[in-house]
């Protein structure tokens, strides 16, 4: 079957969910047994995300090829089996790039280099090169229409209906439905001038996805397909829910999977939703409920954390247990100490991140874990600070730290990779993607994987210096996992604690809802049976209390009769 398009924008404001929505189709589309890719295209300069702060543009997601993408690519890996590499996620600055490398090459001599067509083709190109082998390419715009830095690339999705034809290229739109408190009424005239904005570019929007928070009436819905010009069939309600993973059923029960297929003239088989029934099912119902502590410096934009998040939530899923995550900032701890902070929860997770701020916070919270008892997670610079704090603590080594926070330290026990020592530019240089780890025979970290052999993806410049290798060893600290090629550390743990396992890679990139992580599988599990046992001891002692205060009958000697 020939390759069909399926652009996605948005309009009216930004973080209207077009990452969601798009990843919901894709999820869709394969429930139908059509192959699909996905692919975003963001309008700003920078080349990546890679060094953009996580204030402002979330968290940096990375792919097995070592691409740092925006993070709607987790939520496109997470809700398909389209495999996400450096070719699906482009920006203005990596477009402008190509064309002004082609420039000076010589390959437009001759002629003036222009937006339309040189822009526009380079575009049109990389969408079409990350289109191969399969059925729907999925593709979405990133910004609002209206913005200046997306015209090109919304120039260049109008052009495809032109090249490929109309039966080959759809339009979805996504855009706002506010409901005004004030008037007691939803409002359409945001969604109409958002339509008129992209008509006037050329593109007409084949379906609008409608963001509102309750159901669209049917008037609404005509009014809408009235002044918007399209089938009022095609405008679907995309309103709030419960949980993400219910978006792709909301869709279908809107009837938006069956819309696509008409509009495309496609035939394919009736759509299984039953796994993604199975996953709501237990996001809703869980049989218990555990929280985790996650400790980090970004916790006033959990955006920042959005993977790590919904792996917990797939470690939930796995143990059917809902997961609470109560944020910690890091600074505070710094300040205040650890006090109460740590009193309600389960289990605590240190993060990635870079810099200095807040590593003394992070370093009291993993103490606070490992003498507790506390499930522990240190992931990336978690895993860092683990060792420094074992380091300090157990190993009685005088200033342990990282050589990242203090070039000078005296006891870098983490210290910048040899091959970063020489690089000198920021942006794409660190270690970047999916390295091999070897894992050692009879450690926690073997059990949870069941294999010896494991890929995993990483993110960082700085490692486990080796020097103090055998020292940490003596002291109790288990190298359980390392990167062959080079002997480098990847995974650390403590033997005798119910949970304690540091990771330099970023498991969370790798985990699905249909298929958690089997790191955080193993995390929640140990955190939500360290609440069960907790309840349970809680359960005897107010058994004894209540056994040894007199006031029950039988320990009274008072029967039934006795009373009567």
């Amino acid at each position: 079957m020939k390759t069909k398009f399926i652009f996605v924008t948005g309009g009216v404001v930004s973080s209207l969910g077009k990452g969601l929505a798009a990843a919901s189709i894709g999820a869709l589309m394969e429930a139908r047994g059509l192959r699909v890719s996905m692919q975003k295209l963001d309008p700003y300069i920078n080349v990546d995300p890679g060094t953009m702060s996580p204030f402002q543009h979330g968290e940096v997601f990375v792919t097995d090829d070592g691409a740092e993408t925006d993070l709607d690519l987790g939520h496109y890996e997470r809700y398909t089996t389209a495999n996400l590499t450096k070719k699906s996620n482009f920006t203005t600055g990596q477009i402008y790039d190509s064309v002004i490398r082609k420039e000076r090459r010589g390959d437009y001599l001759g002629g003036t280099v222009q937006v339309i067509p040189h822009i526009t083709n380079e575009i049109k190109e990389k969408i079409l090169v990350n289109a191969k082998d399969v059925d729907i390419a999925i593709v979405e715009i990133g910004g609002t229409v209206g913005d200046i830095e997306s015209l090109p690339f919304l120039e260049a999705i109008r052009q495809f209906r032109i090249d490929l034809g109309p039966e080959n290229v759809l339009y979805i739109h996504l855009t706002l439905v506010p409901y005004i408190s004030t008037a007691g009424e939803l409002k359409t005239k945001p969604t109409q001038h958002s339509v008129k904005e992209l008509r006037q570019i050329g593109i007409q929007p084949d379906i609008l996805l409608c963001r509102c928070d309750r159901e669209l009436p049917r008037d609404m819905k005509a009014k809408i397909s009235l002044f918007c010009n399209v089938q009022e069939e095609a405008v679907i309600t995309a309103r709030d829910v419960e949980s993400i993973y219910e978006v792709p059923m909301a869709f279908h029960e809107q009837g938006l999977d069956e819309r696509i297929v008409a509009f495309l003239n496609i035939w394919t088989k009736d759509p299984d939703l039953s796994s993604w029934e199975r996953i709501v099912r237990r996001v809703k119902e869980p049989a218990g409920v555990t929280t985790i502590a996650i400790v980090g410096k970004y916790v006033g934009l959990t955006e920042s954390y959005k993977s790590l998040a919904e792996a917990l939530t797939h470690g939930g899923i796995a143990n059917d247990c809902r997961v609470e995550l109560k944020y910690v900032d890091s600074e505070s701890l710094e300040r205040h100490g650890v006090g109460t902070t740590f009193d309600d929860v389960d289990g605590i997770l240190v993060p990635g991140g870079f810099g200095e701020r807040g590593s003394e916070g992070k370093i009291a919270a993993i103490r606070y874990a490992r003498e507790n008892k506390v499930p522990f997670f240190g992931i990336c610079l978690g895993m860092q600070m683990a060792v420094v704090e074992f380091a300090r603590s157990v190993c009685n080594i005088e200033e342990a730290y990282s050589s990242e926070f203090k070039e000078d330290a005296k006891n870098p026990v983490i210290h910048i990779m040899e091959k970063q020592k020489k690089v000198k530019g920021k942006g794409g240089t660190m270690r970047l993607g999916a390295c091999p780890c070897s894992l050692k025979d009879e450690t926690l970290a073997r059990r949870i994987y069941g294999r010896k052999d494991v890929a995993e993806r990483h993110r960082h410049r700085y490692e486990f210096n080796n020097a103090y290798r055998k020292e940490l060893e003596k002291c109790g600290l288990s190298l359980s996992g390392v990167y062959p090629d080079e002997d480098l550390v990847e995974i650390i743990e403590i033997a005798d604690h119910p949970w304690f396992l540091g990771c330099q890679f970023h498991p969370e990139f790798k985990s699905r809802p249909m298929a958690p992580h089997p790191l955080f599988e193993s995390f929640i599990g140990a955190c939500f049976k360290a609440r069960q046992d907790q309840e349970d001891l809680g359960k005897s002692e107010a058994g004894k209390d209540g056994a040894g205060s007199g006031t029950s009958k039988e320990s009274s000697g008072m029967s039934k009769e006795d009373n009567e």
